[in-house]
């Protein structure tokens, strides 16, 4: 039965933390998303409760997360894609999705006023805040493309349809961390708000961890949150 009241973090735990809306509060323009300096400042700290053993795994673009939260923070961006350790900077550029599917992506949203495709190094997100009603139009389309591309699948978000590599998700990076010093040997905690967030919530339910679910939706978690400023009360901030 899930509770809604996770248990207090202790220096034994790995925890792992979506970042839009679950430590910043999702906006229409993502580019507006922050977290204030205290709140950097407690990540910090929490780093040190832990012993290093937290990280941000995101679906943005690693080299944006970068600049969003404390590069002394393990980092996981493009959905676990991209990897980076406390004080690693990632480069410049990043490895490219296939030119033609990019292209036919952007054949695909210029049928549909108000999404704007957003290109991640391998992982192309098809943003749809702004025209909520396309999303099953949208979809179709693109599952229809990525029959060409077996080495990709659609995955959705809060709006967001996200063209990715198919070994590219939340769960694989928690148990790629978790084989590494300081997480290995540790009890995981996930912690997040979307659809694309229940892989790693899976992974560390299976390992014996614990997540917890911000916002409403279904999910495995054993707890739940309801927005960002209830997670950083839970961290010990705000």
């Amino acid at each position: 039965m899930q509770s809604e009241s996770p248990p207090p973090l202790s220096p034994g735990l790995a925890l792992f933390l979506d970042f839009d809306g679950t430590l910043a509060p999702l906006q229409d323009n993502p580019e507006t998303v922050a977290i204030s300096d205290p709140q950097k400042a407690r990540l910090d700290a929490l780093k040190e409760l832990m012993s290093g053993a937290v990280a941000v795994i995101s679906g943005r673009d690693v080299r944006d997360l970068s600049k969003r939260i404390p590069v002394t923070l393990w980092r996981a961006g493009n959905h676990g894609l991209y990897i980076f350790e406390p004080g690693e900077l990632p480069p410049e550029t990043l490895n490219p999705a296939p030119e033609t599917l990019v292209e036919k992506i952007q054949q695909i949203i210029a049928e549909f006023q108000g999404t704007t495709l957003e290109i991640k190094g391998r992982v192309l997100a098809v943003h749809y805040r702004s025209a909520p009603h396309a999303e099953a139009a949208l979809a179709s389309e693109l599952e229809t493309i990525l029959a060409d591309y077996p080495d990709y699948k659609l995955q959705g978000g809060k709006f967001v349809l996200e063209a990715k590599p198919k070994g590219a998700h939340k769960g694989a990076a928690v148990e790629m961390l978790m084989k590494k010093p300081p997480f290995a040997g540790r009890t995981p905690v996930f912690v997040g708000d979307d659809r694309t967030d229940e892989d790693a919530i899976e992974v560390v339910v299976a390992m014996g961890g614990w997540a917890v679910k911000v916002g409403d939706g279904n999910t495995c978690a054993q707890y739940r949150l309801a927005a960002p400023d209830a997670v950083w009360s839970w961290l010990g901030e705000g």
